[in-house]
């Protein structure tokens, strides 16, 4: 019991961090009902342009103070480009397209972005260490909390700060809920659907680049295949919060981190469960989750908000 709040604290520093990805899958699907599972992808691509800007722009030597602000810049600005790239050749051709066309395309993406930073990338086979910020760790009782992990405890908050202000008071935010309710009626009252769905695509983009830094930062490195596993347990939590749902999305990542975090720690202690504790299992404990959340609550924790184009 001693070491519950570290682990608290370590499933929060988690969950966050797929609710920054998760937020992508559930705005797309809210919107044109499409799961980008190329999404990982970019989450991935954020963090190797913010390791571009380091090792390639900056001079050596340049403080990470300075460096950060302008890699997660990089990070961003990398990230976004790929996913508006994505939807204008890769997505908007299939918008009337059968539900499977998509899918399939969103899953063939996620491999070619791969192999494209595997091939692009010097030594992108192994993985490359991720600078990191001076100080730390710091100490408050028993927990324990990394300098790196600062970053991601502020930017999970201001993130969705900004997003609901954005979706709740702007007119680009306003039109996001009427194209998710219906795109028709939104181009009948002088909406761009096409800029709506481009902005949510870059939206999504922006925060998983976010979660890129921040996955450099707390890991000390990052490699080319890992958007593919992570990208499917910020699904995960958006499933979780229930698709559709921003608010839900962050919820359901900070709940799937902390009850990942809590099995992986505390379910190798059960007589005759001590081999399913190891970190190895983390993952299958993520979908087991997810499984009885289909079973039993399919909507998601806070519901669902998709609207039925049948």
């Amino acid at each position: 019991m001693n070491e519950l709040p570290q682990q608290l604290v370590n499933g929060l520093l988690l969950g966050s961090m797929y609710g920054l990805v998760a937020i992508g899958y559930t705005m797309v699907y809210g919107i044109v009902q499409l799961i980008n599972f190329a999404h990982g992808e970019i989450f991935m691509t954020g963090a190797f342009g913010a390791l571009t800007v380091y090792v390639y722009i900056l001079p050596d030597g340049t403080s990470m103070w300075v460096a950060l602000p302008l890699m997660l810049i990089g990070a961003i600005i990398v990230a976004v480009l790929v996913a508006m790239g994505a939807e204008r050749f890769a997505y908007r051709p299939l918008r009337t397209a059968p539900r499977l066309a998509p899918l399939i395309t969103a899953i063939g993406l996620s491999l070619a972005l791969q192999q494209a930073v595997w091939a692009w990338y010097p030594d992108a086979k192994s993985a490359r260490t991720f600078p990191q910020i001076p100080g730390g760790p710091f100490h408050v009782g028993n927990v324990t909390i990394q300098t790196g992990d600062i970053f991601l405890l502020l930017a999970a908050p201001v993130s969705m700060a900004v997003l609901g202000y954005f979706v709740m008071k702007t007119r680009t935010g306003r039109g996001m809920q009427a194209t998710a309710q219906d795109p028709d009626t939104a181009k009948l009252m002088g909406i761009n659907t096409d800029r709506i769905i481009v902005v949510a695509f870059a939206l999504g983009a922006a925060f998983a680049a976010v979660g890129g830094v921040a996955y450099g930062l707390k890991y000390g490195q990052i490699e080319f295949r890992m958007g593919f596993i992570l990208g499917l347990k910020a699904f995960t939590a958006a499933v979780l919060g229930g698709i559709g749902n921003i608010y839900g999305a962050m919820i359901g990542g900070v709940v799937l981190g902390i009850a990942e975090t809590l099995a992986t720690a505390y379910i190798a202690d059960l007589p005759g469960m001590e081999k399913f504790g190891s970190q190895s299992w983390a993952d299958v404990w993520a979908f087991v989750l997810l499984i009885l959340v289909l079973l039993f609550r399919p909507q998601g924790l806070l519901g669902e908000r998709v609207a039925d184009r049948a």
